[in-house]
């Protein structure tokens, strides 16, 4: 494929780079220019990378700019998205794309009337060790997913984010956070949601930074930040999900399921990489083999040693969606299902009530290894 679409960035903050340096991976795009209210933050990340620094308005009236990344933070997300529809060109947000389905419906009715796509992170789950699970539940090797748990848990964000205030309030807190990547894995994994239930609650309703710049200044606490959440989903499995940044260590695998026929333990969501371990019946959990899938080669240096990453195939398995005329995997209708999962989830934990869901949606076609290379640049 010789067409790109012109990508644009709004919102120049850490999560930017990732972007930006990962997007040459993968056919279908290219990163053209930057934009942010902060012009110093748009034009360091314009130096970096060699693209054109705009103003938001100026990059919005740009000839050469087909999508626009919106990496705000989460409460601006739904008022960027619509600037980005009504300037006519299509969105690709980081998580979570908006705060309540309300909004999520409004963008989705924009979108329709100009035959404009929204995508969403995470796009996580286009990963090997993920894809390979999806392979498992598809063979019905597991049976009849039955029932299962995720857990998400730490001790919070100020001890490694440079300004961590957003993390805890409204559109924040450790579901809206991290349980995109949990509910997204879900949803293409065994399909949409029914209804919910959750406690939920403030522990700690101050925090103390401790990571640089801001070391030692104290943050309120206003959403929600340790969550028990039970989910039943429309194929009858029953989920529980525990997050929190309220735990110092626990001993949780990150995500397994049970079905009629064996167990499968999924690695963090969070990655792309990892171990599937499985079991069938009572006999002992296994290592499956290495299945060698493109977005499962670890091809980055993190603090953990070296992992795969391959942010930003989402947008890229947009912009050629919309050259091809196909649906695209990281879709605005099962970014929304998730939205409304997790607003469900704290609905509940308020209300002490089961939620019922307002949305549905399709599981995201699967990422094969011939879909996985068709989608890189230079396939592996």
């Amino acid at each position: 494929m010789a067409r790109k679409l012109g990508v644009g960035v709004i919102g120049c903050g850490n999560i930017s780079k990732a972007y930006f340096s990962l997007a040459p991976l993968f056919k279908g795009v290219e990163m053209r220019a930057c934009a942010d209210i902060n012009q110093e933050s748009a034009k360091a990340r314009a130096k970096e990378f060699g693209v054109r620094m705009e103003t938001v308005d100026g990059l919005l009236k740009s000839d050469d700019v087909d999508i626009v990344v919106n990496l705000t933070i989460p409460a601006a997300h739904y008022d960027v998205s619509k600037q980005i529809l009504d300037a006519g060109k299509h969105v690709y947000s980081e998580k979570p794309f908006v705060l309540s389905v309300k909004d999520g419906l409004d963008l989705k009715k924009r979108a329709e009337k100009k035959n404009l796509r929204i995508g969403s992170a995470p796009d996580t789950f286009f990963g090997g060790s993920h894809q390979l699970a999806r392979s498992l539940v598809d063979s019905g090797k597991l049976g009849k997913i039955t029932s299962g748990t995720c857990h998400v848990m730490s001790h919070g964000m100020e001890h490694w984010h440079p300004n961590p205030d957003f993390f805890f309030v409204e559109g924040g807190g450790p579901i809206l956070d991290l349980g995109p990547y949990y509910i997204s894995n879900l949803i293409q994994l065994i399909g949409p949601v029914k209804r919910v239930a959750a406690l939920t609650s403030i522990p700690a309703t101050e925090r103390t930074i401790t990571s640089k710049p801001r070391a030692g200044e104290k943050i309120p606490v206003t959403t929600p930040t340790t969550i028990h959440a039970l989910m039943e989903f429309a194929s009858g499995a029953a989920i529980t999900f525990n997050a929190s940044w309220d735990v110092w260590l626990h001993g949780h695998s990150p995500m397994e399921l049970y079905g009629e026929l064996g167990t499968m333990h999924v690695p963090d969501p969070n990655f792309f990489g990892g171990d599937v371990r499985f079991s069938k019946g009572a006999k002992p959990v296994q290592k499956l083999p290495k299945w060698e899938h493109p977005f499962g080669v670890p091809n980055q240096m993190h603090s953990m040693g070296m992992m795969a990453n391959y942010r930003t195939v989402g947008l890229a398995d947009m912009a050629i969606a919309v050259m091809e005329g196909r649906p695209h995997r990281c879709s605005l209708d099962a970014a929304l299902h998730a939205i409304d999962v997790m607003t469900g989830i704290l609905k509940s934990g308020e209300t002490g009530k089961f939620v019922e869901m307002q949305t549905s949606c399709e599981r995201p076609a699967a990422v094969g290894i011939k879909e996985a290379k068709a989608l890189l640049a230079k396939p592996k």
